[in-house]
């Protein structure tokens, strides 16, 4: 698997791509990535890649001829396999769908728009798919690109310590993760003590996996609720599942 990274600041990968867990997907080539620093690819001695937009108006706009030189280069070298994608508000939401579905194919090529944005002719002529991280505004497209690549390398093989960590995640069933609770087993706090649930030193593995299960339903029921909505249509959730929900009156 093989991501293609086009932008502007490419020492902002760097760091990421070497620290915490996920380090392990790209230092053994699991998920490859390459990164192309735009400015190498204007014509002038300044480097040049934006000028100020038609019809007047704040802020710069990323012109498409170094753009074009650089799809081109990225294009010969990967042997033109893999979409273009576009970081942007108008995209579609990122969510752990779209991020299965990079895990299991060929990679992408990752553009990383910056200033007011990018020539449009270029992404008509180009881009194939264009993704969000939500409703709000970064500087440039390098948090998105981040994002996705660490989402991505965190569900191949042998990346996490556990081959379940991954299956248990928010999201990863369509719903938010339960609690979680480590040592010591009795916090003591100003207002008193603070216990570990009983159910989870039990020991009984079938009562602790519903506890889970409940403990997720009603945290999405209640904070998302537009996701047992989705599990709902989906047929993802089970007779004890609905028994239990209606018990909360949710």
């Amino acid at each position: 698997m093989r991501f293609d990274v086009i932008t502007l600041f490419p020492d902002l990968f760097a760091p990421h791509l070497t620290h915490g867990v996920t380090r392990r997907a790209f230092e053994s080539g699991q998920v490859d990535v390459r990164l192309w620093s735009l400015r190498d690819f204007a014509d002038d001695n300044y480097r040049r890649v934006d000028d100020r937009p038609y019809g007047g108006g704040p802020g710069m706009v990323m012109m498409v001829e170094p753009l074009e030189r650089a799809l081109q280069a990225v294009r010969a070298d990967r042997g033109g396999v893999g979409p273009l994608v576009h970081f942007t508000p108008v995209g579609r939401r990122i969510d752990q769908a779209v991020v299965r579905q990079f895990a299991a194919g060929p990679g992408a090529i990752l553009l990383c728009g910056r200033y007011e944005g990018i020539d449009q002719r270029f992404i008509d002529r180009h881009v194939d798919v264009e993704l969000s991280l939500g409703d709000f505004v970064l500087s440039g497209g390098e948090l998105a690109a981040l994002a996705l690549l660490d989402a991505v390398a965190r569900l191949q093989h042998g990346v996490l310590g556990d081959a379940q960590s991954h299956e248990q995640d928010s999201f990863s069933d369509g719903l938010l993760d339960c609690p979680h609770y480590s040592r010591p087993e009795v916090l003591a706090t100003a207002e008193g003590v603070d216990p570990v649930p009983p159910v989870l030193l039990s020991g009984h593995h079938a009562d602790i996996a519903r506890w889970r299960r409940e403990r997720s339903l009603e945290l999405t029921a209640r904070r998302r609720p537009d996701l047992v909505a989705a599990a709902r249509a989906a047929g993802r959730l089970s007779p004890a599942d609905e028994r239990f929900l209606a018990s909360l009156g949710l």
